[in-house]
């Protein structure tokens, strides 16, 4: 995983695919949920070949985390396969998606 500390309050996270997720989860959160505000947040799975029920877990309390700090998250990049775990399992509803990495970063700077 590498974290890009795009400024104080955005981080671009690169995620790679199981077993280091997990690993890369622990790790980011243990970072950005820092006793005081946890930054914007923009995963890019790109590297992510596929995604399982813990792993959705993990993003799903991570985006929790992010409602309870009032920052945002999103997610860009998704493969095709772990696009089609996103759509099956309604998650593509939950989750804010973006094409690439600086088109998240230019709607998380532009705003809502």
């Amino acid at each position: 995983m590498s974290i890009q500390k795009w400024s104080e309050t955005i981080w671009v996270v690169r995620l790679n695919d199981d077993p280091a997720f997990t690993e890369d989860m622990d790790h980011l959160a243990d970072q950005a949920l820092a006793p005081d505000r946890m930054p914007h947040l923009i995963l890019d799975l790109s590297a992510v070949v596929s995604i399982g029920s813990s792993n959705l877990s993990a993003l799903l309390r991570l985006r929790k985390s992010a409602i309870d700090r009032e920052t945002k998250l999103r997610l860009t990049a998704p493969p095709d396969p772990v696009w089609a775990v996103f759509l099956t399992t309604g998650l593509d509803k939950v989750f804010q998606f973006s094409h690439d990495t600086s088109t998240a970063l230019t709607e998380l700077q532009i705003g809502p």
